[in-house]
């Protein structure tokens, strides 16, 4: 006979099985919530207790999961909404996530006072707390402009150059450095010592001084005085650690250090034990007997690439009570280390990749499959990224079919680059594909402008995400009015708007007095501009500026006739300080403008003249959209993170380009994997077609260079990719190597030669592209070369004269076939195509029918 405790002690452990009876039921008793939640989402939304990372990869879901794991903790009683914080980094993630939690959970998620941005929260806390960092609860919060203007009054004070040291520098410098959480005291002297022959930390000290009279702070303070008040407050810290029972953290990978700190301040559980008392001082070591996450400061920060656990808990400071070993807060972090690429602006990507050792027996849930891409997609995007070292790692899928190959296409020069794409984009859309579900992904800003030209060309329209379009930046802007001053002295719109840019002491003020004169005597301000500088009106001063601005448009206008437009457009920027007055500039996107800039002039070379090249800038400004308009997207790779489109071109994939020379030769191997991380987020934003592309010949920094393809495209799966021809006009192979042109190949015109295209193309041969000879130009440097006109591009043609045609007139165009005129503005036709859709077209090349 068996003995009791026998039986007792083999009693098996039960668990439902899959799919018997009980686990049926019990799913189908699990809230509706959780329906259609792959297992791996499931498992991070149902590991509610201690910390978890979710390693969520392009397109698995990643918002889905952080939103349902909210849901679910209310759901279970686990919290109420006031004991929650979730933080993300944008507004617009904030208010999706307030908009999936409404469907989920109705009223319920108004309120949640504690879901924002890291700023907005950090901003509330700083309010309620406002008298112990030397506020208060009423201070203003500046902006950039108010920022720089209070910097350049510390700058005076201090006798320091401003144009040597400008204000827009140091700004920068003391936003890295509250980005790292480093208060004045803490700034390294190596640091201090290169702005000002080493007086930046002693600005920065006044800086932050000066805004404690003026009751304000700036973006930075928001986190680094919340930092600053949880260290020295030990009872205000653990005020909020007891409140906030859960903490969710989207996009993790994105934290700077402040953020870190900040986040690291308020993730662990209160302890028993009364806090030691705060830092002696704001450059003083961390005591080993701080209980908590009350030690971190940012000098001990893990620098990049250093992997090491928290401070152990150790007895307290000037106390013989041992202090209760802290339990983890639930904090869940969501993000993905493939997807870091803003170290640029602050992001430490080792903040993700230290998530295990900074939260001892982290769970951690990998999401894998990805509902967005294609086979052949997630294929290559993962094969690449799999280059890098600094990951934790993961392999994408899908279980959608394998989709069309990744194609990789070559073209000689980025003109013939744009216009094969122009080619493809006209291809899918005859297949019927919407321009909305097509992007254009570049590496660098100056890339668009060839792109833009090329749609107005085609008629095709287009939104630029993430910033204006080419010709309508700031920079450009500013260098079209100069230009537009010396081809029309009458131009007032121009001329006001570069008088005293860059800086020559001619203010509001003056400007004022100028349109006074202008308007008593009907002439334009450049005329009243020189009546003035002959009277005592002005001071001394802003009287010589203005005269020495004048004569400088005189020079200029002078050389008009006489000289290359391209070679005065350089010689205007250069003379009227703009292009120095960007030199000067450290701020992020000074290097951007001033390849803007350069990209300016090389666009004005296929024009006969600058009267020709204005007329083009007209009309390209001159296109009208609205946001709902059916139209291709053109941004930067940055600006596409957390954005899909059907069709994705990826152009400009070439060494110094894309991965960019600055990034290795600043950052080194962090620097090239940041890039390749870059490409990664590229190519998974494609849903069906990934296509990408390299030129041969580029023009960088105003010259060309003969480029050769970026290390990326070897690092894409051979059995993933197809190799295409370039659909641009010039070809490969052939003649030259490189092969003839497009033109050359009398059948691609059809049976009849008479079409305004080919007349042009045969009276442009031997111009352009190829020589007499065959010879490619492109490659030599700073190559003249004549206007060129390809079929279907216009150039320098608009003009300010009546069009032949009228509302209503029946044409047809060679390239979009037959349509009726609805509008007509000079030379300029809008026309409503049978077939193609609504163009913008210049009347010369259609035909009435």
């Amino acid at each position: 006979m068996t003995e009791p405790n026998r039986l007792i002690r083999d009693v098996p452990e039960h668990r439902p099985a899959a799919g018997g009876i009980a686990a049926r039921a019990r799913a189908a008793a699990a809230p509706p919530y959780l329906a259609g939640l792959n297992p791996e989402q499931r498992d991070a939304v149902e590991t509610l207790d201690g910390p978890v990372l979710v390693l969520a990869g392009a397109g698995t879901g990643k918002t889905r999961v952080l939103t349902t794991r909210i849901a679910h903790i209310l759901s279970q009683g686990r919290a109420r909404p006031g004991e929650i914080l979730s933080v993300t980094f944008t507004n617009k993630a904030a208010r999706e996530m307030k908009q999936r939690l409404g469907q989920m959970l109705g009223q319920a998620v108004e309120g949640m006072p504690w879901l924002g941005t890291f700023h907005s929260i950090g901003g509330r806390i700083l309010r309620a707390h406002a008298e112990l960092v030397q506020l208060k609860s009423n201070f203003t919060i500046l902006d950039v402009d108010d920022q720089i203007r209070l910097l350049k009054q510390l700058l005076q004070a201090d006798n320091v150059d401003d144009k040597r040291w400008p204000a827009r520098m140091l700004a920068g410098l003391i936003d890295g450095w509250k980005n790292r959480g480093l208060t004045p005291a803490q700034v390294p002297s190596g640091e201090a010592a290169v702005f000002g022959n080493g007086r930046g930390g002693k600005l920065y000290a006044a800086y932050q001084a000066r805004l404690k009279i003026l009751n304000a702070a700036d973006f930075g303070d928001l986190l680094l005085e919340n930092i600053r008040l949880f260290r020295e407050h030990p009872d205000v810290v653990r005020q909020y650690q007891n409140r906030f029972k859960f903490i969710l953290v989207d996009e993790y990978q994105d934290t700077n250090v402040a953020q870190y700190l900040w986040l690291r301040l308020l993730s662990q559980a209160p302890t028993r034990t009364p806090l030691p008392s705060p830092l002696a001082g704001e450059g003083a070591e961390p005591q080993s007997g701080e209980a908590g996450e009350g030690s971190l400061s940012a000098a001990n920060h893990p620098s990049p690439g250093s992997l090491r656990s928290p401070p152990s808990p150790a007895r307290g400071e000037g106390s013989s009570a041992p202090i209760e070993t802290l339990r983890q807060k639930n904090i869940c972090c969501v993000g993905d280390d493939d997807q870091s690429i803003y170290g640029w602006r602050g992001a430490e990507v080792d903040n993700i990749l230290r998530f295990e050792h900074d939260f001892p027996g982290a769970k951690v849930i990998r999401l894998e499959r990805n509902y967005r891409s294609t086979g052949h997609i997630l294929a290559a995007a993962s094969y690449l990224i799999a280059h890098n070292e600094g990951r934790l790692g993961k392999t994408l899928r899908t279980e959608d079919v394998d989709g069309e190959k990744v194609t990789v296409t070559g073209s000689w020069d980025s003109e013939e680059e744009a216009r094969a794409i122009g080619e493809e984009i006209e291809q899918l859309q005859r297949a019927g594909e919407k321009l909305n579900e097509i992007a254009i992904l570049v590496r660098a800003s100056f890339q668009m402008r060839e792109f833009e030209d090329r749609f107005v060309t085609l008629g095709l329209s287009y939104r630029v995400i993430g910033g204006p379009r080419f010709y309508e930046r700031a920079e450009i802007r500013d260098a079209l009015a100069y230009l537009r001053v010396i081809n029309s002295p009458a131009d007032d719109l121009a001329f006001e708007r570069i008088v005293n840019v860059p800086k020559r002491g001619l203010g509001e003020a003056t400007v004022q007095m100028l349109h006074e004169i202008a308007r008593k005597r009907r002439i334009p301000l450049s005329e009243a501009a020189r009546a003035v500088v002959e009277t005592d009106e002005m001071k001394p001063k802003a009287r010589g500026s203005l005269r020495a601005l004048l004569d400088c448009f005189d020079r200029w206008r002078a050389h008009r006739d006489t000289m290359r437009h391209t070679e005065l457009a350089e010689i205007v920027l250069d003379e009227s300080g703009y292009t120095e007055m960007w030199q000067k500039d450290r701020s992020a996107d000074a290097a951007g403008r001033l390849e803007n800039l350069k990209e300016l002039v090389r666009s004005m070379e296929e024009f006969v003249n600058l009267q020709g090249f204005l007329e083009h800038i007209s009309l390209v400004m001159d296109r009208e959209g609205g946001a709902d308009e059916d139209a291709v997207s053109l941004m930067t790779l940055h600006s596409a993170k957390g954005l899909e489109f059907d069709n994705v071109f990826l152009p400009g994939w070439e060494e110094g380009l894309f991965p960019h020379q600055r990034a290795l030769d600043e950052q080194g191997r962090a620097g090239l994997e940041e890039e390749r991380r870059l490409a990664h987020v590229g190519l998974t934003r494609a849903r069906r077609r990934a296509k990408l592309y390299f030129a041969t010949n580029r023009r960088i920094h105003g010259s060309w260079s003969t480029t050769i393809p970026s290390r990326f495209l070897d690092e894409l799966p051979a059995q993933n990719v197809e190799i295409t021809e370039s659909k641009g006009g010039s070809g490969w192979g052939g003649t030259g190597g490189y092969g003839p042109s497009r033109f050359d190949n009398m059948e691609s015109f059809g049976s009849s030669y008479a079409t305004p295209g080919w007349q042009r193309a045969q009276a442009n041969r031997g111009r352009g592209g190829f020589n007499e000879a065959g010879a490619a130009y492109a490659g030599r440097s700073n190559a003249k070369r004549a206007p060129v006109t390809i079929e279907g591009e216009l150039v320098a043609k608009s003009s300010g004269t009546t069009s032949a045609f009228s509302t209503g007139d029946r044409v047809f165009h060679q390239k979009f076939g037959y349509g009726k005129v609805t509008r007509i503005d000079g030379n300029k036709l809008t026309i409503a195509f049978d077939k193609a859709g609504e163009k913008k077209v210049v009347d010369s090349f259609v035909e009435r029918v």
